[in-house]
């Protein structure tokens, strides 16, 4: 599956337990007439992915929907969800010119000898 939208919020990569469980969550904003805020999750080596991306950038998403079930100590049942994600691609075109700085301080004695 996938989603597309606005990255809204980049969360920092977390490490949870003991075995080093890591996942970073971050926020799409979808543009639809009803726009949706949906959290998603990149997990262990995936968390850098999103280094690259800042807020207000229109992505697309390659998503699993994961599921697990648990009994707590009392023997009740919770189900719990959760969106992870697996790829992203940022939806926005860069120019030749967005994609490399102008070189400065250039002089006639520092071009090419052809």
């Amino acid at each position: 599956m996938e989603l597309e939208g606005k990255l809204k919020v980049i969360g920092d990569t977390q490490t949870i337990g003991n075995n080093g469980f890591e996942k970073r969550e971050f926020v799409i904003t979808t543009e639809e007439q009803y726009p949706q805020h949906v959290q998603l999750e990149f997990i262990q080596g995936k968390c850098s992915l999103l280094d690259n991306y800042e807020i207000g950038q229109k992505v697309k998403v390659a998503i699993n929907i994961r599921g697990r079930e648990w009994v707590n100590s009392s023997g009740e049942t919770k189900y719990f969800n959760s969106i992870q994600a697996w790829r992203i691609d940022s939806l926005e075109k860069v120019t030749p010119q967005e994609a490399f700085e102008p070189a400065e301080d250039l002089n006639e004695e520092d071009d090419l000898p052809f």
